[in-house]
């Protein structure tokens, strides 16, 4: 029974990490939202991605989540006009970052709720060990 317990602990302590590596990705997506390049032949900040995996802990003999990859999204970054930007092109425009505000702040919201979920797990999962070594302590 420990050693499922144990197992749990395991789990939700990946699923934290990795909530944790994703806010820290949305952090940067939402700090460079308006982040410009300083010449016009240069592009913005470019919005990062992130993606999981399940990975086999072949000691624990469990399945935890981890960070696959980071990459960046290839879609266009907005223009807008402002001729006096000292990154306007020839026509006036200046690139900005492809990062949605909006978006990036529901996601964040999404990852602390999953990584608040986590660290229950691994909370729930300490109460439930400590309570097992107490009635163990009692016989």
């Amino acid at each position: 029974m420990i050693d499922q317990l144990k197992s749990s602990y395991f789990i939700g302590a990946s699923g934290m990490r990795a909530q944790s590596e994703r806010i820290k990705v949305l952090a940067q997506n939402i700090a460079n939202t308006s982040s410009t390049a300083l010449t016009p032949d240069g592009d913005p900040y470019r919005r990062k991605t992130i993606t999981f995996a399940n990975i086999l802990d072949k000691e624990h003999n469990i399945e935890r989540v981890r960070v696959q990859s980071i990459g960046e999204d290839q879609s266009d970054f907005k223009l807008k006009y402002e001729p006096t930007h000292p990154a306007a092109n020839e026509d006036g425009y200046v690139k900005y970052p492809n990062v949605n505000g909006l978006l990036e702040i529901t996601d964040m919201q999404e990852a602390q709720r999953a990584y608040t979920a986590n660290m229950n797990v691994l909370n729930m999962t300490r109460q439930m060990i400590n309570r097992t070594i107490q009635m163990i302590q009692q016989q």
